[in-house]
Formats: C-alpha cells, sequence, structure tokens
C-alpha cells in the first residue's frame, strides 16, 4: 500500500525528493493529502464555521438611472449564514473607492455613465456586489419654455417628454440660475433655437451699461450650461427679435438675426461674431421662417421685404431671390407684376408642420395671408417656391392654385400673431387674446368664420406662443395672465381636433417669450 501511495504522490507532487520511501516522506505525503482535502471546504475554518455574507438582491439594483444633479442613496440588506460578525462597507466607482458608510450617498454632478462595486467584509471574507450608475440628461427632449419676469428677466422652464404611461412634468423651472448659479444674464430674452447641440438663446438687454447689453448665449442642451456667449455694444440698433438658425450643424455660415427695426445683422455661429448683412440689407417685417433637412449647408429661409412688398427666399445660403412666376428674380427686378404678391401688405405667413410620413411624399409648404386693399387674400406656396415643369421644360412658381380670397375687411392676422399649421387636419390655429382660433386654410372657410377652438385660463389671458406634437394630435398654448405677480405663465396641452383640454399646467413659468420642442 505505502508503494501504491508513493506512486499516486509522485504523480501529484513530482517535486517531491523521494529518496528510499521512507517514513517520513509517507507521513508528508499524507499531510499533504489533508492539506489539498481541508482547503476544498469552504464552510469551514479548521474547526470553526464560517460566517458568509449573503446580500438582499432586492436591496440593491444591477443598473441605476439618475438625472444630473439628483441624489441617489441606497441602502443594502444583508444577512450572515452563521452568526453575526462585524461588517465594514466599501463603495467603488470606476474603481476608486468613493465611500466606506453602510448607505451609499451620490449626487451626479456630470453625465456619464460608471462601473460600480459594493464591497461587503467581514473577519471570514468579501462579498462583491456590481452594478451600473448613469447620469443621465433631465433635459433629454421635451417642451421648453423660454419666459421673462417681471424686471426682464430671462427664465428657461422644461417639461420632460413622459416615459410610457407616466404623466408629463415640469422638471425644473429655472434651468439657467440652477446650472448656472454664479451668471448674471442680459434681461428682456426675445427668442430660442435649438441648433447642433446648443440652444441660442437672443437677448435685448436694456441698453444699460455693465452686462445688461443684447447678448446671445449658447447654451449646453444637455445641461443647460452657458458654453459661450456674445455680448453686443458695438451696433446701436441692435435689438434682437428672431434668430434664423438652422438646427443642423452648418460650419462656417451666417445667418441672420432679426432686429426690432426691420433690420437684419448675421451671426457666425462658429466664430461667435456678428457683422452687417451681405444678403439682407434692407427692412423687413417681423417674420422668418427657416427649414432645414438636418444636413449640411441645405437650408431655406423665407422673409418678407417691407420696401417693396416682396417675399423673399435664401436657398442652400444662396441668394436673396424674389418671388415671382419667373424663376430667381432679383430685387431689382421684382417690380411691378414682375413681383407675385405686387400691391399687397404683408399679413403673416406661417410654416405648414408635417409628419415624418406626409415629409417622405409631399413638398414642404407655408401658408402666406396678404391685404390687398380691403381683400385678404392667402395662397399656400411650396417652402422651394419654384418647380420644374416637364411639360413645358421651364421652372415654374409652385403656389397650388395662386391666390384665393380669405375674408373681406381687415385682417385679423399680423406678422407677430402667434400661429401654428399642419397638413393632417388642413388648419391654421392662430391666438386672439385667450382664445385659439381654428382655420380651414384650404378651403372656402373665411377668416371672420375661424371657429374659437377652445378658450384658455382668465379674461385677460394672453396667449404668446403654440407648439405641436409630432403626431399633430396634441397642441401646447403657452400663455400668461398680466393681473397676475409671480409666476403667471401657464401651458395648456388641448387636442388639435376637438379642442378639449388634455393637461394643465398653470402657473409654472412667467411671461412665455417662446415656446419650442426641444429634441433629442
Amino acid at each position: 500500500m505505502k508503494q501504491t501511495i508513493n506512486k499516486m504522490l509522485k504523480h501529484i507532487f513530482p517535486s517531491l525528493a523521494w529518496r528510499g520511501g521512507g517514513g517520513e516522506a509517507f507521513c508528508l505525503a499524507l499531510s499533504a493529502l489533508t492539506l489539498v482535502s481541508c482547503f476544498s471546504d469552504d464552510t469551514t475554518l479548521g474547526d470553526r464555521p464560517l460566517a458568509e455574507i449573503v446580500i438582499d438582491s432586492t436591496s440593491v439594483a444591477e443598473v441605476y438611472n439618475i438625472n444630473k444633479n439628483e441624489t441617489l442613496t441606497v441602502t443594502p440588506k444583508f444577512s450572515q449564514t452563521n452568526g453575526g460578525k462585524t461588517v465594514t462597507t466599501t463603495w467603488e466607482i470606476d474603481q476608486k473607492v468613493y465611500s466606506n458608510e453602510p448607505t451609499l450617498t451620490f449626487t451626479g454632478k456630470e453625465l456619464g455613465s460608471w462601473n460600480c462595486r459594493l464591497i461587503l467584509e467581514n473577519e471570514d471574507g468579501k462579498t462583491f456586489y456590481p452594478f451600473k450608475l448613469n447620469v443621465n440628461s433631465p433635459y433629454e427632449e421635451g417642451i421648453t419654455v423660454l419666459s421673462a419676469d417681471a424686471d426682464g428677466r430671462p427664465f428657461i422652464s422644461f417639461m420632460q417628454k413622459p416615459i410610457g404611461n407616466e404623466q408629463a412634468m415640469f422638471y425644473d423651472y429655472d434651468c439657467l440660475e440652477v446650472n448656472n448659479p454664479d451668471m448674471h444674464f442680459a434681461s428682456m430674452p426675445a427668442d430660442i433655437v435649438q441648433s447642433a447641440g446648443s440652444l441660442i438663446i437672443a437677448c435685448q438687454g436694456k441698453g444699460m451699461s455693465g452686462e445688461d447689453v443684447p447678448t446671445l448665449y449658447y447654451i449646453n442642451e444637455k445641461t443647460m450650461v452657458v458654453e459661450n456667449m456674445l455680448s453686443v455694444t458695438e451696433y446701436d440698433d441692435f435689438k434682437p427679435t428672431i434668430l434664423g438658425i438652422p438646427s443642423m450643424d452648418a460650419s462656417g455660415v451666417a445667418y441672420p438675426v432679426m432686429c426690432e427695426n426691420g433690420k437684419v445683422y448675421e451671426f457666425s455661429t462658429t466664430e461667435g461674431a456678428l457683422v452687417k448683412p451681405t444678403k439682407l440689407k434692407y427692412t423687413y417685417d417681423q417674420t422668418m421662417i427657416v427649414r432645414d433637412n438636418g444636413t449640411g449647408w441645405n437650408y431655406e429661409l423665407l422673409t418678407w421685404d417691407k420696401e417693396i412688398g416682396a417675399l423673399v427666399q435664401i436657398y442652400n445660403g444662396y441668394g436673396p431671390y424674389y418671388c415671382s412666376k419667373n424663376y430667381h428674380q432679383t430685387r431689382a427686378t421684382c417690380t411691378g407684376t414682375n413681383n407675385y404678391f405686387d400691391g399687397r401688405t404683408f399679413c403673416n405667413m406661417t410654416l405648414v408642420r408635417m409628419t415624418d410620413a406626409q415629409s417622405a411624399t409631399a413638398d414642404p409648404q407655408i401658408l402666406v395671408v396678404v391685404n390687398n386693399g380691403m381683400l385678404v387674400q392667402k395662397v399656400v406656396l411650396s417652402t422651394s417656391l419654384w418647380k420644374y415643369n416637364f411639360d413645358t421644360s421651364e421652372t415654374v412658381l409652385d403656389d397650388n392654385g395662386g391666390t384665393k380670397i380669405a375674408m373681406v375687411g381687415e385682417c385679423p392676422l399680423t406678422p407677430t400673431t402667434p400661429t401654428i399649421a399642419n397638413m393632417t387636419y388642413y388648419s391654421l390655429l392662430f391666438a386672439e387674446g385667450n382664445k385659439v382660433r381654428r382655420w380651414n386654410y384650404t378651403t372656402s372657410q373665411l377668416l371672420t368664420a375661424a371657429d374659437v377652438l377652445q378658450t384658455v385660463g382668465s379674461a385677460d389671458a394672453v396667449i404668446t406662443g403654440f407648439e405641436m406634437s409630432a403626431d399633430h394630435k396634441k397642441t401646447y398654448v403657452a400663455f400668461y395672465e398680466p393681473t397676475k405677480s409671480g409666476k403667471n405663465g401657464s401651458l395648456w396641452v388641448i387636442d388639435t381636433d376637438k379642442g378639449t383640454v388634455l393637461e394643465k399646467y398653470d402657473n409654472v413659468f412667467y411671461r412665455p417669450v417662446k415656446m419650442i420642442y426641444k429634441k433629442k
């Protein structure tokens, strides 16, 4: 038997020096086998049972998702298999020790994703629990409202897009101050656009010394932190009202910024410089439509030249071209009958909203309303203005059948009247005090016969803006009540077709200046 064991031990422990198979070697080998046997038993330590730590998996999640500036608290529950022994706790985040407290308290100060680990240890060993921690932007997607308080200070309020069956909610009523606590903003906000990862805000200022001068702000769209700003002091007449900036990234391009007096300056979004215009050199009405396809340089801009009474187009950075039956008419030749809108004064124009499905089959359109004396007229134009006629081999104006009568009398629409139009119901919604009025612009319905779709707030409420869901079924109405103090601005959500109120968010911001739907 000794020989058999020796052979076995030589196979297991070839490095041992065997000399003659004496009793010492036999005992040594037997001790080694005993050691192997003890090592395989993980429930005892010698003659003492181990106290194994078992974590309650219901008390610690595998993945945590919190918003920026939100605080996460995790208190793990655990048990020990053989009696209670002192247990120490270690929390690791990104392979570094974050805390040794029994409860994890973590505030998401910056966006990101981290691999984390909970380590529970007693005198007998350690138990590990890996998990993931994601700090997300609370401003990913949703309604964004730029407002101004009684002193003209700017505020941004953000309503998160609901997930699943969740109720939509305003995550933050003052995103600017929360994320820029030490920053002084210029007063009199006028416009906000989303472009290339930023929210760009135009503030007129009061023309005072110091920081309260006309200023354009670049704000990170996910954190609401100001990343850049341009204060304008060299132009006395620079009071920005409309930012003609498309949503895509068009590096190296100067975009028009319309001012209160109808003059236009050009803003280079990459260089952060404001210069005198090279294209739109005249005086324009307080309206500007910017449409882009989300890629490269391909964008269109439409406005109204007040001095000659004509619709102006800039396409892909080229132009300006003037609306005429002749292709690419210049301003010098857009006179008399060469001007499609000869003798008319401008009332309003609105880009007709399209769903993704509609965009795949139809051309983008604008609804233009003009006044010819006491006769109000309408026309639905393609945003590109012209189309190629294969029958005649010429480029012609795409006006969908020409101008039609909209009403007789004074036009209820002005260049600054809040409007929104859609191709789903072929309706134009416009504001009249606290009333949302609906006009079926593709039919023979007159503007005077536009029905009251909904009345919001109190009798003195003033509607300042509209937004619409991607499927056009919901319309967001922003308004304020001037007789109220404090947060006197509200947001109602109505059914676009039926007009019924779906949601109310009363007194959640100040006087709304501009409302947009911020995309991811």
